[in-house]
């Protein structure tokens, strides 16, 4: 590089750190109208505080509030369910948790563990459950978002809890993936491998595709560069182990800017496996692979929940689609609760239909899958009846206050060949369906499915979930609730530019109103 371009390099930094300079001296003082402190202070205090805490207190306590973006397990030791984080909006604040909840599926109730020098806050993070030493969690990543949501803090640290001793602990390893959420994490052959996700400061975003890999023998992080063609980068795919120790990942979802106040953004409907090399006994040779999922059809979404089972097979819930409005120019979501099963070995989705309880009804025929010798009931494999799923390929146009946003759905997981499976919101008209959602938890424990919380829109208002759900996946009748919830007595704070619209709706209401004939 010549002398000139050095220049123009230095000159572009400069200017570039002017940039960011004048925009923190702007960001404070919007802080300190709102009086709120920078993110790393709040951050750092959050953590002061976890480390005064000297004592381990277990307490049976009432539901967990409601929550969405959390991580939600089965113990591989107990008949226990794991619950940490998430994170709920009221129209106005922002709350953040680091709360662990276990839930005893045997009595029915739930259990708070307060233990010292735990992780701070945060929601969008990964965990994964481990039998070893009686029990782990490993947690990593997520992020932290300021009460009014005008600053936001990603984490890259690695926590584990030990549930012999109740006792957190930080793993301090060098080569750590960088700061991020969204991102997706899975055991693979004593490794967590560490996939994607997003960083987001409010002045710029990148997503990732990058795969990193944590040794828990010698706890160790290493990225690995896969070879082959590797899924686009983005956040919030559905990522899974399959039994033969590769992971499959599909679906999720990025942005690109294109100006300064229009976005793209991509919803993936692609599926891709990463595979280890045969040869390598080190654990860091993978190779990427495009594969094209068969079965029902997956229509395009976001916020979908996924967990493993036994048997070779993973079952996803729920999820929304936007779509705009010509009338408004605004963006409707498409909340679904389906539930789907898929087979990790064929890599085929199958539409869960549920037979529902009926008195007086005839025994419902059944046949046996040998593959699994699991019983299956016939309705499964039969098609749901709804409305036709998005298209392959579509554009939708969202109008906010930051300018255009552009959302696009890529190719389609499912040949046209497959069978189309419900795409809308309805349920089974014999048995009942927990409400549509979007990023709420599942998880499986001894033949049952269970799903807590996530949250929905209802209008202008995010209605969050505490309820709880079970699923019997060997009858697959009906789901019972164990926990309900409420919805139409949540409270919601409505913004400043929400109360502004209703008020001129209700001024337009009135001037359209005809003075009454008194005559």
């Amino acid at each position: 590089m010549g002398k000139k371009d050095k220049k123009k390099g230095k000159g572009a930094e400069k200017t570039a750190a002017k940039t960011d300079k004048k925009l923190s001296q702007k960001m404070k003082k919007e802080l300190a109208v709102k009086g709120e402190d920078e993110i790393e202070k709040i951050v750092a205090q959050i953590e002061e505080e976890e480390r005064k805490q000297k004592e381990v207190i277990v307490k049976i306590v009432p539901p967990p509030s409601c929550r969405s973006n959390f991580s939600f397990s089965a113990h591989p030791e107990k008949d226990e369910l794991i619950l940490f984080g998430g994170e709920y909006f009221n129209g106005q604040k922002t709350f953040l948790y680091n709360e662990l909840f276990l839930y005893n599926v045997g009595r029915g109730e739930w259990t708070l563990v307060k233990a010292p020098g735990g992780p701070p806050p945060r929601c969008s993070h990964q965990a994964v459950a481990l039998a070893a030493n009686k029990g782990q969690l490993w947690v990593f990543g997520g992020e932290y978002a300021s009460p009014t949501q005008s600053q936001f803090y990603h984490y890259r640290d690695l926590w584990v809890f030990h549930f012999a001793t109740n006792l957190w602990e930080k793993v301090n390893a060098a080569g750590a993936p960088s700061s991020r959420s969204g991102h997706r994490m899975v055991c693979v052959k004593k490794q967590l491998i560490v996939f994607g996700g997003f960083h987001d400061n409010l002045r710029e975003y990148k997503y990732f595709n990058d795969v990193h890999c944590f040794n828990l023998e010698t706890r160790t992080w290493t990225k690995i560069e896969p070879s082959g063609t590797p899924p686009a980068p983005r956040s919030a795919c559905q990522m899974v182990a399959t039994p033969d120790s590769k992971v499959l990942i599909f679906g999720g979802y990025s942005k690109v800017k294109l100006k300064k106040d229009e976005d793209k953004g991509t919803i993936h409907t692609d599926a891709f496996l990463l595979s280890p090399d045969k040869n390598d006994t080190s654990g860091l040779k993978w190779k990427w692979s495009v594969v094209k999922p068969g079965g029902a059809k997956y229509s395009a979404r976001c916020g979908v929940a996924l967990t493993s089972a036994p048997g070779g097979k993973a079952y996803t819930f729920g999820g929304v689609f936007d779509v705009d409005n010509e009338d408004d120019d605004d963006i409707d979501g498409v909340f679904y609760n389906d539930l789907h099963s898929l087979d990790l070995e064929k890599f085929v989705f199958r539409t869960v239909t549920l037979s529902g309880k009926k008195e007086g009804s005839k025994p419902k025929r059944r046949r046996r899958n040998k593959e699994d010798d699991e019983d299956v009931s016939d309705d499964e494999m039969e098609e749901e009846k709804g409305v036709k799923p998005p298209p392959e390929v579509a554009e939708v146009q969202k109008v906010s206050d930051d300018g255009v946003f552009t959302v696009t759905v890529g190719p389609s997981l499912a040949t046209s060949s497959d069978t189309v499976a419900t795409a809308d919101n309805s349920t089974s008209p014999t048995a009942c369906h927990p409400h549509p959602r979007m990023n709420c938890g599942l998880a499986v424990k001894h033949g049952s499915l269970y799903l807590y919380g996530g949250l929905y829109e209802k209008g202008d208002q995010t209605v969050t979930f505490n309820d709880l759900h079970v699923l019997d996946l060997h009858k697959l009748e009906e789901w019972r609730t164990l926990v309900s919830c409420d919805i139409d007595s949540q409270e919601w704070f409505k913004s400043s530019s929400e109360s502004e619209s209703s008020s001129d709706e209700d001024e337009e209401e009135e001037e359209d109103e005809e003075p009454m004939d008194t005559d």
